[in-house]
């Protein structure tokens, strides 16, 4: 099984890198978090890998870190989603962001991922809620990790204080929709213009 490279990048083509080491060319499949923090060709890198292997193919996918890697992992677990959802949902939202999606049910978030309708959302939330613990990823990873958002934005905020207000989700996804994106409104506004829709409804 490999899973570590440290070698020079020879080839960066989304989500597709060739690293060389030791003047062996590795075909990586990284997640898109992961391009965005790589040096230029021609640089080094180290990368955490998962080496999936099916009866038509072998395919080695690559990690910025351990926490991600082990995050895959689980996901791959999960009925219904292969090596490629696993690849692309990790590609759409962090590791820290997707635990938080998961521990507060919102299905909100993880339905704007790509491939992923409501019912996937779902499934991943039940099948997924008792295998990442921030105790799990943390011992298997040693890594670090906070159970809070990268970057909470308002409209989240907004979202978690309707809920606290009694709000069902689909309600809520469809007040927040209705508000103009235009200009950055702070939590209390949006709060504010969502309560005002419902009203008016």
């Amino acid at each position: 099984m490999i899973g570590f490279l440290r070698g020079k990048i020879l080839l960066k083509q989304p989500p597709r890198l060739l690293i060389d080491v030791n003047g062996v060319g590795y075909e990586v499949d990284a997640t898109m978090s992961t391009f965005y923090g790589l040096p230029a060709v021609g640089q080094e890198t180290q990368l955490y890998t998962h080496l999936a292997v099916s009866e038509t193919s072998q395919t080695l996918y690559g990690f910025s870190s351990a926490a991600e890697k082990e995050m895959f992992r689980q996901l791959i677990k999960v009925s219904g989603i292969g090596s490629r959802s696993a690849l692309t949902i990790l590609s759409g939202i962090s590791v820290q962001d997707f635990i938080y999606c998961v521990q507060n049910e919102d299905t909100a978030t993880l339905v704007r991922l790509p491939g992923i309708g409501k019912k996937t959302a779902e499934r991943l939330i039940i099948e997924m809620r008792d295998r990442i613990s921030i105790e799990n990823v943390v011992s298997k990873t040693g890594e670090p990790i906070s159970v809070e958002p990268q970057a909470s934005s308002p409209r989240k905020e907004a979202t978690d204080a309707l809920l606290a207000l009694g709000y069902k989700l689909p309600e809520i996804t469809r007040l927040i929709k209705t508000i103009s994106t235009d200009e950055a409104l702070s939590t209390e506004e949006i709060i504010r213009l969502a309560l005002q829709s419902s009203v008016k409804k």
